[in-house]
């Protein structure tokens, strides 16, 4: 881990701040969802760069539901790359909860907390997708704000480009190549109405058990 750890954090009330507009989704940003872990890694800096733009890097995401395996994209998205690569190593995204879901658009994790308003500590400069949104895609969340990008990510469920639903406004860093019967299987999850009104609160848990990072 070359970004030193600033603390761990023990929660305990976790307080829900939601993040946009209730309603009907149009951009991957916060939902307040409970999640289960009790202690959260943060850092004091964006980590220094780990990987190399011209290696092939790939993500094993293992869930409660099955795995998916993303080609990662590093000489489209290095930032979005590296940062994912870093803390899957260190074991950021193990035991986070799928926090939001939406049928036919996305599901969203990566935050510790569950809640959707969590991060690393630190931001980043969210960088252009260099292709469209289509099933299976692997982007960052943001706030809607410069450089905002953090830990949290979403995984795609249609041809959103080609629907209109989502401006080229997060930064595209992988695609799905295997498991999308997982996908599917996480997709079918029936969900409730979050804190803001939005229909997306996952009513079973979906789990990262562990991301195992090939490549580099």
């Amino acid at each position: 881990m070359t970004a030193v750890v600033r603390s761990v954090l023990a929660l305990g009330v976790l307080v829900a701040v939601a993040c946009g507009d209730a309603g009907a989704p149009t951009e991957p940003e916060s939902e307040p969802t409970p999640g289960p872990l009790e202690r959260v890694l943060t850092y004091d800096a964006y980590p220094e760069m780990q990987i190399d733009q011209e290696t092939p890097y790939s993500a094993v995401v293992s869930t409660n539901l099955g795995q998916m395996t993303f080609e990662l994209l590093p000489a489209e998205a290095p930032l979005a790359v590296n940062n994912f690569v870093v803390l899957a190593r260190d074991g950021y995204y193990d035991g986070v909860v799928f926090h939001r879901l939406i049928p036919g658009f996305m599901a969203q994790s990566g935050d510790p907390t569950g809640l959707g308003t969590g991060g690393p500590g630190y931001t980043f400069a969210i960088e252009a997708p260099q292709r469209p949104y289509v099933r299976g895609s692997l982007a960052m969340a943001n706030t809607g704000r410069p450089n905002s990008n953090g830990s949290q990510f979403f995984i795609v469920f249609d041809d959103l480009t080609a629907l209109g639903r989502l401006s080229p406004d997060y930064s595209l860093f992988g695609q799905m190549v295997e498991g999308d019967d997982t996908l599917a299987k996480i997709e079918a999850v029936p969900v409730g109405v979050a804190g803001t009104g939005e229909r997306s609160r996952p009513q079973e848990t979906i789990t990262i058990t562990s991301v195992e990072i090939r490549g580099g």
